[in-house]
């Protein structure tokens, strides 16, 4: 009689952190008696209270409404980033890899030229120029700059799966190429593609916030949690409650999104299923 390994704990602790973050994210500023961009002139750097659950900062305005708003935007970057990046890194990768011959050449010329780029630089040249178009804009640039190792994974099970038998008698069968891809060749990285969207959110989430944090990101009025952390850092010490929180946010949720796309790696990959042991 056997029994598996139990599954990793950290899993539904990063489930529920997400849920929370999330609620926090949608409901938080409607649950506040403040809205983000409320100012309170008679507490001005005030710690969390009744009043103020997570205090006020150097303006006036509310911490707990102002990190909900800045949540909701980096989480919005963030999880856009990751499906379009995973989207064209499965195009591109895919494409390269089933069809070969001069596609497979040019594609991957595309791959590692993209890879040589300094995307943090590229962004900080093109960030002045996305300043009034909006964050789906400023989403896009980051997508397009971070799915290039992803693509030459997707190109790797691309090569490998196209020669399994089912392939080649589709083939021999006259079905259709985009057929053959979407049927038999998309499937099978399915567990691959899920796996490195969720990995790839908190990935997101960091860049955003690393960009808005030098200024390169979103924008006054608007604010994200790279936005918040930046406003207080010079007072960390001072009022801590202002850092503290925008910063406890984005940790909390990155560590939440690496457990369950840990989870998700165990649980979806075959090579990484849990052993059985004697009962």
């Amino acid at each position: 009689m056997t029994r598996t390994l139990p599954r990793p704990p950290g899993a539904l602790l990063g489930l529920v952190l997400i849920a929370l973050l999330v609620l926090y994210a949608g409901v938080g500023p409607y649950v506040s008696p403040w809205s983000p961009t409320d100012v309170d002139y008679g507490a001005l750097s005030e710690p969390p209270g009744a009043g103020h659950w997570f205090g006020t900062n150097r303006i006036g305005q509310d911490v707990f409404a102002q990190t909900a708003r800045g949540l909701r935007k980096s989480l919005l970057i963030g999880v856009f980033v990751a499906l379009a990046g995973t989207a064209f890194a499965a195009l591109i990768g895919t494409c390269a890899g089933y069809f070969g011959g001069w596609t497979d050449r040019a594609l991957t010329f595309l791959v590692d030229l993209f890879l040589v780029v300094p995307g943090f630089l590229v962004l900080v040249v093109v960030a002045p120029a996305l300043r009034g178009a909006g964050w789906v804009a400023y989403a896009g640039a980051l997508a397009a700059l971070g799915w290039m190792l992803t693509a030459r994974a997707v190109r790797t099970m691309a090569l490998s799966l196209r020669e399994r038998p089912y392939v080649a008698a589709a083939r021999h069968m006259g079905v259709r190429p985009l057929r053959i891809v979407r049927r038999h060749i998309l499937p099978h990285m399915t567990s691959f593609l899920i796996t490195h969207a969720t990995i790839a959110t908190a990935g997101a989430v960091i860049s955003e916030a690393g960009l808005s944090y030098f200024g390169f990101g979103v924008q006054p009025p608007d604010v994200s949690l790279g936005t918040l952390i930046a406003d207080s850092t010079q007072v960390a010490l001072t009022y801590p409650w202002m850092f503290f929180f925008p910063t406890g946010t984005l940790l909390c949720f990155v560590l939440a999104v690496n457990l369950v796309g840990d989870a998700l790696r165990s649980a979806l990959d075959p090579s990484a299923a849990p052993a059985e042991v004697p009962a």
